[in-house]
């Protein structure tokens, strides 16, 4: 063995792709399953080979031998056979995630962020903010990089600024982040997780090893913090405590997050920027020279007084809420929402879906769910895809109003991704006529 050590990697998708670049820069001896074929994955494995790794491709038999290890996919949950496998065979499992950060060089500070929504957008402010010549604020984890990536950066990177999702935080137990933030818990991915104390509980893995040198940041919502108070390292063994609300130190005016919906994540970024060692003005200018990722509440065009709204990152019911809640307040909407849901209670949206929506136009698997839920407080029509949703709401709608894509869904039922989807209802917005 080149190092006295054999790991294997689980998944070749990014992650798995820079766990095995990692591991052969480390000098490991790596063993890499994916249960694509070579000529679906392909030059991406023999490049893998060329560093020395094995791959073993449209399998996942894991081969004979000892490893020391085993770094898992987030693909994969927790009940799959692959898993219960390695546990069997007394294999240690280890995220992505704790892998590249064990492995960091000295020096790197971290920044971990989870939460439902809204994490990307406020990593992305994040580490603008901590950006600095010749240490550079890598993102990294679900938004970016990947964390084994993003430590073999040259120069080393100052911070990692690291999304974490639930499935990340399922096997992730080393990471030791200097600056922690919960920006928010809403129902997500129930479908995986069963219930909401179990997504809660995945969270509350961010803040585990935190000393009373680190700091953990909370919004000021008491039944956030109750519940999440029982895996918290207890005083004084924790951390430091600050918690954020809509109350922000200096004015953002004309900011992406000067909103209801992302003034928090405004005040989570003015707290962390104190405890990075950043000024005030200096988180406010990162504010104010934000400029807003795709498919996240994008207006695409202005058609004829109508706005069209790409907002396709919107993949859970807390986010279409969010979505509506971020359009202009004196504006009717033509709401285009489904696809393949993550929940089974829709009922939470019907507050919003009353007061700003004049009409949804349902699409995909969830349609007629959504459907069942919402008709008896607002028009709903079955329209099946995303051009006859986009061409109906064009033809009801009116000088004023705003037709929004905010989907409450994943896209996996019609469209590879939601990128893909919020690209679709992009074009079919250009092509209208002048």
């Amino acid at each position: 063995m080149a190092n006295g050590r054999r790991i294997l990697v689980c998944g070749l998708g990014k992650s798995g792709t820079a766990s095995v670049r990692l591991a052969r820069h480390l000098g490991l001896d790596v063993v890499a399953l994916d249960t694509r074929t070579s000529e679906a994955m392909g030059t991406e494995a023999a490049a893998l080979e060329a560093l020395g790794a094995e791959v073993r491709l449209g399998t996942t038999e894991i081969p004979e031998g000892e490893f020391d290890q085993a770094v898992v996919s987030p693909g994969l949950p927790p009940d799959h056979p692959l898993l219960a496998t390695l546990r069997a065979r007394g294999i240690p499992l280890e995220s992505e995630v704790d892998f590249g950060w064990r492995h960091r060089p000295a020096g790197i500070r971290t920044l971990a962020l989870t939460g439902s929504n809204g994490k990307t957008s406020l990593v992305k402010a994040l580490a603008e903010l901590l950006d600095a010549p010749g240490a550079p604020a890598v993102a990294c984890g679900n938004y970016g990089l990947p964390v084994a990536e993003a430590v073999l950066q040259s120069p080393p990177p100052g911070w990692l600024v690291i999304e974490l999702s639930s499935f990340q935080l399922e096997t992730t137990r080393a990471l030791h982040p200097d600056i922690a933030i919960l920006l928010n818990l809403l129902p997500n991915h129930l479908d995986r997780h069963g219930t909401m104390e179990e997504y809660m509980r995945l969270k509350s893995r961010l803040f585990a090893n935190q000393t009373p040198a680190d700091t953990a940041i909370f919004p000021a919502d008491a039944r956030e913090l109750s519940c999440l108070a029982p895996s918290l390292p207890p005083a004084p063994n924790g951390p430091k405590v600050r918690m954020f609300s809509n109350e922000l130190p200096l004015p953002i005016p004309g900011s992406y997050f000067d909103n209801p919906v992302l003034r928090p994540a405004a005040g989570a970024l003015f707290l962390a920027a104190e405890a990075a060692g950043r000024t005030p003005e200096e988180a406010q200018q990162a504010l104010l020279a934000f400029k807003p990722l795709p498919h996240r509440n994008a207006l695409v065009r202005e058609w004829r007084g109508v706005r069209l709204v790409d907002d396709s990152k919107a993949t859970n019911l807390a986010a279409l809420v969010a979505g509506l809640r971020m359009q202009p307040p004196d504006s009717r909407i033509r709401l285009i929402a489904g696809g393949r849901p993550k929940e089974t209670d829709f009922s939470a949206a019907l507050p919003e879906l009353k007061a700003r929506v004049a009409s949804c136009y349902l699409i995909g698997e969830a349609a007629p769910a959504f459907q069942t839920a919402w008709a008896d407080t607002v028009p709903c029509t079955l329209c099946g895809d995303l051009d006859t949703a986009f061409a109906q709401a064009v033809a009801a709608a009116q000088p004023g109003e705003t037709i929004l894509l905010a989907p409450a869904c994943t896209a996996f039922d019609q469209f590879a991704s939601y990128a893909v989807r919020g690209d679709h209802f992009a074009s079919l917005a250009q092509s209208l006529p002048a």
